[in-house]
Formats: structure tokens, C-alpha cells, sequence
């Protein structure tokens, strides 16, 4: 146990330390899109997804957060083919048309290789609706040894506008026994980037003299009435 602690405080030292620029340009563009009427759009399949669905009607985060669903890419329909699925050429073309991006949203992207078609993908069609897009990715892979697999031959971080770099090692293990690399570290780097990037933006909007949305516990007295607030207000573009 100590082992992985200790190597997940170190890249989070790490993080902390280089990301700190990217995480405020991307706060600052998000807080000025929602400012506009936008909302924020995550996308990922398999594990990424569940990146993208941790910050959704969230206890303490922001309101206006919204994963993209695809059923064919989330690990519980059958996790091996939704890793065959997310390298699969035509698959957009199986949801493309049920995307509601707008100009005024923010698209996260989470791609811990950043190689693979649908996320590239998803990054073109949201770049091409007008939205910011991100990517969430580990730029330990690089374009010499780990080539993209999008026909266009272009990687995601070539495609985007900011990218939240999670330094994660190649192969996401931490630690090696024997020359196998273990203890993966993209999801605990990864919502931690998600979740301070959202945060900042929370600030942000405090300090324009915006009273943040918000979701509070449903564990807390009075806070039913609140949320329903909340979710009347944005229930036009999000599905509670």
C-alpha cells in the first residue's frame, strides 16, 4: 500500500507543479463559455468514461457537467469490445447525429493514449460545432512510438485547443515487479484534474459576482429544494 501512495504523491507533485497554467486557461474559457449559456460535455470510452460520468450531478460540483453517453464504449456492455469499438472507424457515424454541441460549450475529451479513432473523433465534430475543446490525456505517449489510429494520422492533442496533461506513465503503471508495471494511476490523476479545473472555475465565477451552480448532498436537510433549482435550470440541455 505505502508504495503506490507514495508514487501517486509524486506524480500528483508532479501535476501540480506543470499543470497549473493549463488548468487556469482552461478555467478561464469554461467559466466565460458557461457566462454565455454553455455547459461542459465530457467524452471517454471505457475507463475514460467513467472519468466522464464522475463530475455528472456531482454533490459539491458543477451543475451544467454532462458525460456523452455511447453504450457501445462503456466497459458494462462488455469491456473488450467496447476497447475494439473505440479504434473502430465507423462507430461515430453510429451517434454523430445525437450530439447536441453548441458554440457556446466546452468539450473535454479523455483519451489517456490520445491515439485511438473515436475520441479524435469526437474532438473534430465538437471543434467543427464551434465548442472549446480539451483533451484530458498523458503526453508520455508520443506521436514517434505510439502513432495515432485515426485515418487522418493526426493525434488528439493536434486536434484540440488545451490539453490537461495527467503525465501518467506509458502502460498507466506506477510500480514494476519483474518487469511488469502495475497500480494505474489515470483515473486518480485524471479526476483530480477535472475536479480542480472545476473548482477554479467555481472561483471564478465567485469572484465575478456569480453565485456558482452548484449541487449540494441530498444527504443534507434542505437540499432537495435546491437541487430541483438547479436542475430546472439547466434540464433543457442536460438529463437529470
Amino acid at each position: 500500500m505505502n508504495a503506490y501512495f507514495t508514487a501517486i504523491e509524486l506524480l500528483m507533485k508532479k501535476v501540480i507543479r506543470e499543470e497549473q497554467q493549463s488548468v487556469e486557461k482552461v478555467a478561464i474559457e469554461i467559466t466565460r463559455r458557461l457566462s454565455l449559456g454553455g455547459i461542459v460535455q465530457l467524452f471517454g470510452s471505457g475507463h475514460s468514461y467513467l472519468m466522464a460520468e464522475e463530475s455528472f450531478f456531482r454533490a459539491g460540483g458543477l451543475v451544467p457537467v454532462q458525460p456523452i453517453i455511447v453504450e457501445s464504449l462503456m466497459l458494462h456492455n462488455g469491456a473488450a469490445q467496447a476497447s475494439l469499438n473505440e479504434k473502430d472507424p465507423e462507430l461515430t457515424q453510429t451517434f454523430a447525429n445525437q450530439l447536441d454541441i453548441r458554440p457556446e460549450d466546452t468539450v473535454i475529451v479523455i483519451s489517456t493514449s490520445g491515439r485511438n479513432t473515436v475520441p479524435i473523433d469526437v474532438a473534430y465534430i465538437a471543434k467543427e460545432c464551434g465548442a472549446y475543446v480539451v483533451s484530458l490525456q498523458s503526453l508520455q505517449y508520443n506521436a514517434s512510438e505510439h502513432p495515432s489510429k485515426h485515418k487522418s494520422g493526426n493525434r488528439l492533442e493536434t486536434v484540440v485547443e488545451a490539453i490537461l496533461n495527467t503525465h501518467v506513465p506509458v502502460g498507466d503503471g506506477l510500480l514494476t515487479l519483474d518487469g511488469l508495471p502495475y497500480a494505474p494511476a489515470s483515473s486518480v490523476i485524471g479526476n483530480t484534474l477535472i475536479h480542480a479545473t472545476f473548482s477554479r472555475v467555481i472561483e471564478m465565477m465567485i469572484e465575478n459576482g456569480v453565485k456558482p451552480p452548484i449541487f449540494k448532498s441530498g444527504n443534507l436537510d434542505g437540499s432537495t429544494a435546491h437541487n430541483e433549482l438547479m436542475i430546472a435550470a439547466y434540464g433543457e440541455r442536460i438529463t437529470f
